[in-house]
């Protein structure tokens, strides 16, 4: 299954741009939501942890997720992830990587259309694992801003944008507003120079750089913060509220509120 070697890859390369930090560089404040680097790898060992879960033991998933829902609601996620993860720092990076090592390792035989259990319906294996791959993606961005890095983007990333390009239904119905009845059409460009199109050409168009769009339906940039062309009705309105995660509406950053430190 590609979508292990690249959820591996994503999370060796966010990996590498932790290498140099000392122990004082773990509580840097990124841009996002006030959450430090510490938190930033918190959250993602915390649900690779259920995800890999999800795979082995679906009893033992289905305990650990009765058991984190009420302190979820008690107390948010913040709050219950980081009592549920002890590590931090150093420490934090080495369990978070080698956890992702064996994921990669131990996922890539899977067959990409078995099921598995989630905080919510169940997904494909597949599904499963691009969903750890945007997950690491989106979030290492915060961690390469604030750094002032600039990440190696690789195809890779098409995993993000046709989770981006599938989740355009969602993305209104979080919001609470119609689904148009057709998807924009896209032409975006890979970080080999490829050129990736999706959907029928028609009034509403989309392009650009992948890595633009990616960001955009991660919420890691606003879209005036992009090369993205954008036009058309519904193109702007998709764009303006482009959400291809899970859980409640949330509101893009507004422009320049994120982006690289130093640039």
């Amino acid at each position: 299954m590609q979508q292990a070697s690249d959820f591996l890859e994503e999370c060796q390369v966010l990996d590498d741009a932790l290498t140099g930090l000392d122990a004082a560089d773990w509580q840097i404040v990124t841009q996002f939501k006030d959450w430090t680097i510490d938190d930033v790898l918190v959250h993602l060992h915390f649900w690779n942890q259920m995800a890999d879960l999800s795979q082995r033991d679906p009893n033992a998933f289905d305990a650990r997720v009765q058991q984190v829902m009420p302190l979820i609601q008690a107390e948010g996620f913040r709050a219950m992830e980081n009592a549920a993860i002890t590590e931090r720092g150093h420490d934090l990076r080495a369990a978070w990587s080698d956890l992702c090592s064996r994921m990669g390792r131990d996922w890539s035989g899977l067959d990409p259309k078995s099921r598995v259990k989630w905080v919510g319906p169940d997904m494909s294996v597949r599904s499963s694992m691009t969903a750890r791959q945007m997950e690491t993606w989106a979030h290492g961005q915060e961690v390469f801003d604030i750094l002032g890095l600039t990440r190696p983007e690789t195809d890779r990333i098409r995993n993000i944008v046709v989770l981006g390009v599938n989740t355009f239904g969602w993305t209104f119905t979080v919001h609470g507003r119609p689904v148009p009845p057709v998807t924009p059409h896209l032409r975006l460009i890979a970080p080999s120079g490829a050129l990736w199109e999706f959907g029928a050409p028609g009034a509403d168009l989309i392009e650009g750089p992948a890595v633009d769009f990616a960001r955009v339906v991660t919420q890691t940039r606003n879209v005036a913060d992009t090369g993205l062309s954008v036009q058309g009705p519904v193109a702007q309105e998709w764009m303006a509220i482009a959400q291809c995660f899970a859980g409640a509406p949330e509101t893009p950053p507004p422009p320049g509120a994120r982006h690289r430190v130093g640039h």
